[in-house]
């Protein structure tokens, strides 16, 4: 389903263009900024087909999209392959400048509208889209996470429940524990069998305390690792510190957003590395004391260690105390 519509001007290719496109799982809704008019398409093959024939003959600068559970990694993944200029935003980043510039109410046009008008005041710049092997990295890492989430959960009921269900709740667990295996298998063996992964995999399990899924996240879900300075890499995951300050008032400084995938393995990789890293150890010990609550060391070590990953990665050169 392609809905025309009329004030959407699509021969302005010599002008600076951006759009924004709200996703959602059964369509797709389309603003190009300061034009009036939206157009819809579904979010299927034939829709995105219909929008890429569009979108090149209009030859946008930008076009922004939010993650949306995962419903737009088809569009982006044609848009790219088409060779258009398309990056997927963080949803908070949008909403925050929504709120700036006073637009309160909320429906699929007026989001593409939002999305549109963020693209030519912030021009968010393009980051490197996950390849196709990346992306069925991603699909077996998410995998891993559902299992690892249903396994824990399973494991929590099976304190309080009754006699009669606890062999059931066992076996499910004995399931649950094998098929995660199978996983971090099937995780492990794909990336050996990929020549370039093959190489960062080694590289990053070089640093005292990231292990097989903490790399294998990296390699699958941090493409840029390696590409962005400390402060975009840091930004990007969630791990850096954001000031909360008012007038006198200083607020604390809290960490959100970013990939929460990759903050989640970091975080049990830094909770490793702060024991048998020598200089994350040495680097958690001197927070504690100077007074930092354990919380915030441990932040302020995921951010370092994942700093030290993004300049081994950059360099190519293999983990090396002295330098660290």
């Amino acid at each position: 389903m392609l809905t025309r519509a009329k004030g959407v001007d699509m021969k302005k290719a010599s002008e600076e263009i951006f759009v924004g496109i709200d996703v959602s799982k059964a369509w797709l809704d389309i603003a190009v900024h300061e034009q009036e008019e939206t157009f819809r398409v579904n979010n299927d093959d034939t829709g995105l087909a219909s929008l890429v024939k569009r979108l090149k003959k209009l030859k946008p600068t930008l076009i922004v999209l939010e993650p949306t559970g995962g419903f737009e990694m088809l569009a982006v993944a044609e848009l790219s392959h088409a060779g258009l200029p398309v990056v997927a935003i963080n949803a908070k980043r949008v909403r925050d400048f929504a709120r700036a510039t006073g637009r309160l109410a909320k429906t699929d046009k007026l989001d593409a509208k939002v999305l549109a008008h963020f693209a030519a005041a912030v021009r968010p710049p393009l980051r490197n889209l996950r390849s196709e092997e990346a992306e069925q990295l991603t699909a077996l890492l998410t995998r891993r996470r559902q299992v690892l989430d249903m396994l824990t959960v399973e494991k929590n009921r099976l304190v309080t429940v009754r006699a009669k269900m606890r062999s059931d709740i066992e076996a499910h667990i004995h399931w649950l524990s094998k098929s995660l295996k199978e996983l971090d298998t099937e995780v492990a063996g794909f990336v050996k069998s990929t020549p370039v992964w093959k190489g960062k995999d080694a590289l990053l399990q070089s640093v005292p305390g990231v292990g097989p899924v903490t790399s294998a996240t990296m390699l699958g879900m941090l493409p840029e690792l390696g590409q962005l300075n400390r402060q975009e890499i840091a930004a990007l995951v969630g791990v850096a510190p954001v000031n909360k300050d008012s007038g006198k008032k200083q607020g604390k400084r809290r960490v959100f957003g970013g990939r929460a995938d990759v903050r989640s393995v970091l975080y049990m990789a830094a909770l490793s590395a702060k024991k048998f890293n020598p200089v994350i150890k040495k680097f958690y010990e001197r927070l504690i004391k100077h007074g930092k609550e354990k919380k915030v060391a441990l932040t302020a070590c995921m951010r370092k260690l994942l700093v030290i990953l993004n300049a081994m990665m950059h360099t190519n050169q293999p983990w090396r105390t002295q330098v660290a």
